[in-house]
């Protein structure tokens, strides 16, 4: 028996040896962890499934969708997209529940602004935990201010044009929580 245990022992020393040396030899290899980034660095503010929302703005190469709030001398607050295009609600959508109704030739004139899986949202100078996403009739999905599902104009032709704004009485600007920005 003492044989089988000088083996059992010598293998085992043999074993530890072997796992010594395959250890990393990084500097600080075993120092302590470094402490986690701050939640306002990384974090998201918010997640509705798939789709994380941080509030500011999005990082340089990042793949997201970016809304800012701008304050305009004709309607007071209002949302845009990262390049200061224009964004609406229409009155017969739903906030709750979430529902677009502009589908067809309504989209084709006031295409929805769209996120897919692989981006993130950002919103800079609103509460991010007022924005998300609903899905639309064919799938894709819309982000939503305060529940209301928000459309570009296809006549804003540039960054600040406000063409849409009381289009048949039921399109107005988005204001930072779902409302109409409506003039002051």
């Amino acid at each position: 028996m003492s044989k089988v245990t000088t083996l059992i022992g010598g293998a085992l020393a043999a074993l530890a040896a072997t796992a010594v040396m395959t250890l990393p030899a990084a500097p600080g290899a075993f120092a302590q962890p470094a402490p986690a980034p701050s939640a306002s660095a990384s974090a998201p503010s918010k997640t509705q499934g798939w789709l994380s929302i941080y509030s500011g703005r999005a990082p340089q190469g990042v793949n997201a969708v970016q809304l800012r709030v701008v304050d305009d001398a004709t309607v007071g607050n209002r949302v845009v997209d990262r390049d200061g295009n224009s964004l609406y609600r229409f009155d017969k959508d739903t906030a709750n529940p979430s529902k677009s109704n502009c589908n067809g030739d309504c989209a084709t004139t006031w295409p929805p602004l769209l996120v897919s899986r692989g981006q993130a949202l950002y919103v800079e100078g609103a509460d991010p935990a007022l924005t998300g996403f609903v899905e639309r009739a064919d799938g894709s999905c819309q982000i939503t201010i305060g529940g209301w599902p928000v459309y570009y104009f296809a006549k804003d032709k540039k960054p600040g044009d406000l063409n849409g704004q009381g289009v048949g009485g039921t399109w107005f600007a988005v204001n930072p929580t779902g409302g109409k920005a409506l003039a002051k």
